[in-house]
């Protein structure tokens, strides 16, 4: 095979427009991946995923003072994580000082899955929090549950952020 000036010329220019291509290419990192754990910090406050389960508190609100009211399950899973059960817990002593108080508790999935498979996921979810608020001893009759799937995104990004955002049980004050 004969190499011709013309042939290396080719050759340098194909190598230096690769090596030019390889130098401006930037791989996006998620700031939420489901490895161990991963954060980003903003002013208002700390965004963390950890095994999947999104523990950060930029999506969550108060039931009350120092009582967030939501939950957050890892993906596929209606198992209550040990934050989980802590902040049901705050929740449940909240309520036992103030007796006449009635909740509603949500229960939301990412959007992967189908309509009716993430209806019956959050119907799980709804009603583990429901099951962990009367082992602490409130009553069923105070709390109601409802589905909502994957109809109501806190997140509507697709990404591992927003989905962890997404599995969620919400308790809401219906009285």
């Amino acid at each position: 095979m004969l190499f011709t000036f013309k042939n290396l010329n080719r050759f340098l220019v194909l190598s230096f427009a690769a090596i030019i291509l390889a130098a401006c290419t930037t791989t996006p990192q998620d700031t939420a991946s489901t490895s161990s754990s991963s954060s980003s910090s903003s002013s208002a406050s700390k965004v963390e995923v950890v095994d999947g389960v999104y523990v950060g508190t930029d999506t969550v609100e108060m039931l009350a003072v120092d009582v967030p009211d939501r939950v957050f399950f890892a993906y596929d899973s209606y198992s209550l994580t040990s934050a989980a059960q802590a902040t049901l817990a705050k929740q449940a002593k909240w309520l036992k000082s103030n007796g006449s108080v009635t909740i509603a508790i949500e229960g939301h999935a990412d959007e992967r899955g189908t309509r009716e498979y993430n209806l019956a996921l959050g119907d799980r979810r709804a009603n583990a929090a429901k099951d962990y608020l009367m082992t602490q001893g409130i009553s069923a009759s105070r709390i109601t549950t409802i589905s909502f799937g994957k109809e109501r995104p806190v997140n509507s990004a697709s990404n591992n952020k927003a989905w962890a955002q997404n599995r969620r049980s919400v308790t809401v004050r219906t009285n």
